[in-house]
């Protein structure tokens, strides 16, 4: 896992297509803007758990 540390405005690149911008920070949580093309999907990791644990559930 890479772990970098980034102020607010400043940017983090993924490849060539998708950008994550820091919004703002305060009181330990970090507001993130995210670009990138509409085929990519991007989804809150504990939202991905949920959404596989109702899954595996429904069989």
């Amino acid at each position: 896992m890479l772990v970098l540390e980034r102020k607010v405005d400043q940017r983090i690149r993924i490849g060539n297509d998708v950008e994550l911008v820091i919004i703002k920070t305060s009181r330990g949580a970090v507001k993130i803007g995210i670009a990138a093309p509409d085929e990519v999907k991007i989804v809150r990791g504990e939202l991905v758990k949920e959404s596989e644990y109702e899954h595996e559930n429904a069989a």
